[in-house]
C-alpha cells in the first residue's frame, strides 16, 4: 500500500508503516528526525501533482494544531487571519482524493468549522501511561481499537518545559499510536 504521513517530521507513524512493508512517505517543511523516505516540503505540492506523487491508498495527516486547539484559545484573538489559514489547510487535507484518510488533532476548533471527530484516542490506549486526547477525523478506515491499555496516566505534554523544542517533543506521534494505525488500517 502506498501511505502518505503529512506534516509529519519524526517518521515515526511513517516508519511503523515501512516496517509492515507499506510504501511510505513523510511530508513536512522541515526535515525527517529519523532517516527514511521523507519529502522536505508543503504537502499540498504532493496532493497538487497527482501525476508525480499520485496513487496515494491511505493519508494519515498531523496539520499544525497552532492555531485550531482548545489550548491556545487565549491566543486566538488578533489572529484570525491566521485561524482561517489553519481551517482552510485542515479542509484541504480531509477532503484530499485520497480513498482512505485519518486526519488528527487535538480537541479545538474544527469540531464546529468542520464536523465532530469520529474518534478521540488517549496515549493510555496504546501502551503510554499519559493522557492527550487526540482527535481523529476518518475517511473510509475503522475506529482505532486499543492495544495495550495502561495505568499510571498523567499529561506528560502538558508539563513540558519550555524551549525550542517544546512544539516538537508536544506533537510528536507515540509509537503505540503509530503501531496501531500500522497494524490495524495497514
Amino acid at each position: 500500500m502506498k501511505v502518505l504521513i503529512a506534516c509529519e517530521f519524526s517518521g515515526i507513524v511513517r516508519d511503523a508503516f515501512a516496517d509492515k512493508g507499506h510504501d511510505a512517505v513523510s511530508c513536512d517543511f522541515i526535515d525527517t528526525e529519523i532517516y527514511g523516505n521523507h519529502y522536505c516540503g508543503n504537502v499540498l505540492n504532493i496532493l497538487k501533482d497527482e501525476y508525480v506523487y499520485g496513487g496515494w491508498d491511505l493519508m494519515i495527516a498531523h496539520p499544525p494544531c497552532t492555531h485550531l486547539a482548545v489550548s491556545g484559545a487565549r491566543w486566538f484573538k488578533g489572529r484570525e487571519c491566521e485561524q482561517l489559514d489553519a481551517i482552510e489547510f485542515f479542509m484541504k487535507l480531509v477532503n484530499a482524493s485520497i480513498d482512505k484518510i485519518c486526519v488528527e488533532n487535538p480537541i479545538g476548533v474544527m469540531s464546529t468549522n468542520h464536523r465532530k471527530p469520529d474518534q478521540i484516542i488517549q496515549p493510555w490506549m496504546f501502551g503510554h501511561g499519559e493522557t492527550k486526547a487526540t482527535c481523529l477525523w476518518l475517511k473510509n478506515l475503522s475506529l482505532l481499537k486499543p492495544t495495550n491499555i495502561v495505568k499510571g496516566r498523567e499529561g506528560r505534554v502538558h508539563k513540558e518545559s519550555p524551549s525550542k523544542d517544546r512544539w516538537k517533543n508536544r506533537s510528536r506521534t507515540l509509537q503505540g499510536i503509530a503501531d496501531a494505525m500500522a497494524e490495524q488500517w495497514g
